[in-house]
């Protein structure tokens, strides 16, 4: 009796969709099955990039988009079955699914030749790469994260309290608007630094942030973070202060901007975030 109800067209149905892997869910699997490929090659390759082992840039980019998919997995979770299935949303996360592996790709394929991915502008194929390609991927990533942050925001039947949702709108639309304006910076100056940083001069470790001059990446790291970082306040004042969470949170979401945006100006001025 069970095989003949599951037999028929809509029972077939129901259960494909619930055998099927979430997007943001498949994609978080991937990058992260990608920075441990890189982890584990690491310690096998000779070859570096400005200082570092080829692999180390596709390694902090893999975990970077984990734990930018993660985010929107768990975000997934508490959203309508209507907001999920919304064209917009379902449009959006193609499109970052698509940035993803092609960026992903470029930056595996370049360290595999022992050549940089950013910045490199020696060639038309180089050069196309860097501004259209991974350009054109980053900011379809930055607009999607706004624009899901919208979409989270107008879900009125969504699992989320009122500072939550307040928090993942603000965290998703500081991230899209400053990582515009920092990474846009980063790209029309064609590179990071906005002083000289001469060949081995001392840097944070792991990071490889500048200890001597000014470094837009603290302030890229903070822009791109925000949709981490705000949420998570949120979601801490619905606990110790459900009647003004909502205030603090908008609060939290102010003095993040005003301190993204301090040390991108800090950088600017040619200063690092910490002196070595």
């Amino acid at each position: 009796m069970t095989s003949l109800l599951l037999s028929t067209p809509a029972a077939s149905r129901a259960l494909a969709a619930r055998e099927r892997v979430p997007l943001y869910q498949a994609l978080t699997a991937l990058a992260l099955a990608l920075s441990a490929l890189c982890l584990l090659w690491i310690p096998f390759e000779a070859r570096q990039i400005a200082g570092v082992p080829v692999f180390l840039k596709p390694m902090k980019f893999a975990i970077s988009f984990a734990t930018l998919f993660g985010t929107l997995a768990l975000l997934e979770t508490c959203l309508t079955a209507k907001a999920r299935q919304g064209w917009v949303y379902r449009l959006t996360g193609l499109v970052m699914a698509a940035a993803f592996l092609a960026e992903m790709a470029y930056l595996f394929w370049q360290a595999a030749r022992g050549e940089a991915s950013h910045f490199n502008l020696s060639t038309p194929f180089h050069a196309f790469m860097y501004r259209s390609v991974m350009g054109g991927g980053a900011l379809a990533l930055v607009v999607g994260i706004g624009l899901i942050g919208w979409i989270a925001r107008r879900d009125e039947g969504a699992r989320l309290g009122p500072a939550l949702r307040e928090g993942i709108w603000l965290g998703f639309l500081a991230s899209s608007i400053l990582t515009l304006v920092i990474a846009g910076t980063m790209s029309a100056g064609a590179g990071p630094f906005t002083g000289s940083h001469p060949p081995g001069a001392p840097v944070l470790p792991f990071f490889g942030w500048s200890g001597v001059t000014g470094d837009l990446r603290p302030a890229h790291f903070l822009s791109l973070h925000a949709m981490q970082v705000l949420p998570l306040v949120g979601l801490w004042c619905e606990r110790i202060s459900p009647a003004r969470a909502r205030g603090f949170t908008r609060l939290a979401a102010l003095v993040y901007a005003v301190l993204t945006l301090a040390v991108f100006a800090q950088a600017l001025a040619g200063r690092p975030l910490i002196a070595l």
